[in-house]
């Protein structure tokens, strides 16, 4: 799989039925992202590190805002250093494209 601009995708509602992507599947879409995004369980996930709490906040506030606005929610945790974000299809059990549109815009929008 190529790499593409997933910025330029919306995430489309999902109620399950259809299968989580694949390790192979989900390993080529990593090349769109940060090199701070893992695979782990299912789940993609970032944790970024700073010096106070400003920032952290302002990233997870960032995060629950392209979430909300893609209607693909993060989880979220943040305190004094840190803010890890997680993204998983909870409605399939692992991951979907929606996850790694959030994630790239995460990306872009943080940069």
């Amino acid at each position: 799989m190529t790499v593409c601009d997933l910025t330029n995708k919306n995430c489309v509602p999902c109620e399950g039925g259809m299968p989580a992507m694949t390790e192979p599947e989900a390993q080529a879409l990593m090349e769109n992202l940060d090199k701070g995004w893992r695979l782990e369980g299912g789940a993609l996930i970032r944790r970024l590190s700073f010096k106070g709490f400003a920032k952290p906040l302002m990233h997870a506030n960032l995060a629950a805002f392209i979430g909300d606005r893609e209607g693909h929610h993060p989880d979220i945790a943040f305190g004094w250093g840190y803010c890890t974000i997680t993204f998983t299809t909870h409605a399939i059990g692992g991951l979907s494209e929606n996850d790694f549109i959030c994630a790239a815009k995460f990306d872009a929008a943080a940069a």
